[in-house]
């Protein structure tokens, strides 16, 4: 469940709306846990578990698809048990976490931030983009954005194709943890080699960069600013970083050569 309705109150006398109910944005804690053990709690809107479980191994160097390991929710726990499947193994031993991630933070409680630079390279060839499909990224995201019209209050993010086609596209109470639901979508289908724009509908962090170098994306479309970090770890990674993307208009801060510009009628 992704809205739950909550009764909204008004107080006498206060031009308020009238009480009601308001379709609210669930936000509750998943445990994720590896061969028996906790890796990391994370808030987040629930739905797509597996996918984005996988999709944060991924950003985590653990796997490459997957194939690479087994997934089991339980529901009534918010618990997911990760094994490594049968004949494949992790790739590496994860890093220690604190005991919480939050739905705003995609990297709390780690120990170092050097082993995330260490993985911020893209592994694929160089790619050409049109600058109409990451020009449209952010308003095509906007209709896969059906609980955020009910609660204004989720992030969403998609990955798009050179052509514009919108290959996966998730919400969630965390930017980092839609990311990571659209990558696991893309690892389940097999189609993660075709994004070429992963789009976001708020700022541009850290975090996003890193997610996007982790799954070989080789571009970030950003609804919002980025940061300063997020600016240099896509100038290291290769990554062309668009922000403030609006019809019409959007900065370009890394690699535009990697924009294909659309041909003047």
């Amino acid at each position: 469940m992704t809205v739950r309705a909550v009764r909204r109150g008004a107080r006498p006398g206060r031009r308020l709306p009238p009480a009601g109910l308001d379709a609210i944005a669930v936000e509750e804690p998943l445990e994720i846990r590896l061969r028996g053990r906790t890796l990391a709690v994370t808030m987040r809107t629930p739905g797509l578990e597996r996918a984005m479980v996988l999709g944060f191994l991924l950003a985590e160097g653990l796997i490459r698809s997957a194939a690479d390991v087994s997934v089991r929710h339980d529901a009534k726990q918010n618990i997911v048990h990760v094994r490594g499947a049968a004949g494949r193994g992790l790739l590496a031993v994860p890093a220690r976490r604190g005991t919480l991630t939050t739905s705003a933070c995609g990297v709390c409680g780690r120990v170092t931030i050097a082993d995330l630079l260490a993985r911020a390279r893209t592994r694929r060839a160089p790619v050409r983009i049109p600058l109409e499909t990451v020009a449209r990224a952010p308003a095509l995201l906007r209709t896969a954005q059906a609980a955020f019209e009910r609660t204004g209050g989720l992030h969403a993010a998609g990955a798009l194709a050179t052509d514009g086609a919108l290959l996966a596209a998730a919400e969630d109470v965390g930017r980092h943890n839609a990311v990571d639901k659209v990558v696991g979508l893309l690892l389940e289908a097999g189609t993660l080699t075709r994004a070429a724009v992963l789009a976001v509908s708020g700022r541009a962090s850290f975090e996003i960069v890193q997610k996007a170098a982790a799954a070989a994306i080789p571009c970030v479309a950003a609804v919002g600013a980025p940061s300063s970090l997020a600016v240099d770890l896509a100038e290291a990674a290769g990554i062309c970083l668009a922000g403030f993307v609006r019809p019409g208009s959007l900065n370009i801060y890394t690699h535009a050569a990697t924009l294909q510009p659309g041909r003047r009628r």
